[in-house]
């Protein structure tokens, strides 16, 4: 049944009619479904693509779904990765194909969406305290017995706000729960000590509302993070489940969850729940890394732990944004038709790689041509020679940040190398 209802919602995706409120696409497009559109392999560069145009590569999206699965299987870890990365039907589907446990959200609106597309196993990183949300989550969990949600716990207010509106619901399925422990002073959210977690432990026992079944945190938030940090905190992370097990605090369960893991600090997440010693329930260890699926040219390329681990294998880059130069008012100054609007800027500001030749379609490498900054619709591009660039031209930028670059597009061509455009796909922000 929920295979039907995802298949049925990735069908109503391909039935979308394309409009004006799908950026770049070809004009002569409006009107045909999704699907038609898709049908058809329009090539991005010949066939009425308007600028500035986002394109995923259908290699690179591939590549890396492959790899995450064989790595995750490899370590023996259950994988849930972060759905609000992409917000994309169309991967959660792909990476469910790939082996996922489930997909992780972030806030309710992400979990609705997962809902909508029939996502059976949902973690969300994060204290459910939305009276609204719990009510909706409470009819969810009460409609569909096959339904897994898990969430974080971190405070005894949260605790007492989620049996409030569970109760006022008439709730007659218990919510899972997980301690988060934070990752030091001056981290995010989660318990700063073991004796708080152990409170949160007390007074989930004490509704029936709730229902204990792991620990978990993120170790992208530990101080000055190094290899030795992140594992010690790990480690800490572990010897609490531990020490809720043995006192008995997962009774009946059939597996105890433990989540850690963002796209920078795996490697140390599988090494050290590699250590877990035994406990009363297998325990569920899932890895929650999202920003692999499209992986960048920026942040995560610098910081992905295939670096430490190269004879794991390598993620690659998928984004690029196609944008067009509108002006060269000096030989030195460019301007380009993509701006804030429609690039990453949060992390790193986009990079040139490549020009495809206005005149004739060549293409040859972005040497000496820079992007300096971004206006709304315009990149500021420093450039080297006179010759480098001229007006028409289209230049790829790669991108940092794939969080931010998949929340400025509803709509984006999946594009092989060749330039066909084989599928599009929608996002939910």
């Amino acid at each position: 049944m929920a295979g039907e209802r995802l298949a049925q919602g990735l069908k109503g995706l391909a039935d979308e009619r394309v409009d004006h409120r799908f950026k770049a696409l070809p004009p002569d497009a409006e009107g045909r479904t999704v699907g038609e559109l898709a049908a058809e392999r329009r090539n991005l560069f010949r066939d009425g693509f308007t600028t500035p145009v986002l394109a995923l590569s259908a290699e690179s999206v591939a590549h890396n779904l492959a790899l995450m699965e064989t790595y995750t299987a490899r370590h023996g870890l259950a994988f849930a990765p972060h759905g609000k990365t992409c917000m994309a039907p169309q991967l959660f589907a792909r990476q469910l194909e790939h082996g996922a446990w489930g997909i992780t959200a972030a806030v309710p609106h992400q979990v609705r969406v997962y809902r909508h597309y029939g996502i059976q196993r949902i973690f969300l990183a994060n204290e459910l305290v939305d009276a609204a949300a719990l009510r909706w989550l409470a009819g969810e969990l009460a409609a569909d017995p096959g339904f897994r949600f898990v969430c974080y716990v971190d405070s005894l207010r949260g605790i007492e706000l989620m049996d409030t509106a569970l109760r006022e619901a008439g709730a007659t399925r218990p919510v899972d729960v997980v301690v988060e422990l934070g990752a030091g002073e001056g981290a995010r959210t989660g318990v700063r000590t073991e004796t708080e977690g152990l409170e949160l432990a007390d007074a989930i026992a004490g509704v029936d509302t709730l229902r204990m079944v792991g620990v978990a945190g993120y170790e992208g938030e530990v101080p000055d993070a190094t290899p030795e940090r992140v594992t010690a905190w790990l480690r800490r992370l572990v010897a609490l489940a531990v020490e809720f097990d043995r006192a008995g605090r997962f009774a009946d369960l059939d597996r105890i969850v433990l989540s850690a893991g963002g796209s920078a600090w795996f490697d140390a997440v599988a090494e050290v729940f590699a250590e877990i010693p035994e406990l009363s329930a297998p325990p569920l260890t899932l890895l929650r890394s999202g920003a692999y699926v499209s992986h960048d040219d920026g942040h995560y390329r610098e910081v992905t732990p295939f670096h430490r681990v190269p004879e794991e294998g390598a993620l690659q880059p998928a984004f690029r944004l196609w944008a067009q130069v509108v002006s060269r008012p000096t030989p030195e100054q460019a301007f380009l038709n993509a701006g804030k609007r429609d690039a990453a800027y949060d992390l790193h500001l986009p990079q040139a790689q490549v020009v495809r030749s206005g005149r004739d379609g060549t293409l040859r490498p972005a040497d000496g041509i820079t992007v300096t900054g971004l206006s709304d619709q315009h990149a500021w591009v420093r450039t080297e020679r006179a010759g480098d660039l001229e007006v028409g031209d289209w230049v790829g930028l790669g991108l940092s940040h794939p969080c931010t670059s998949f929340d400025k597009w509803q709509l984006i061509p999946l594009v092989e190398q060749d330039g066909t455009v084989t599928d599009y796909i929608r996002t939910f922000f």
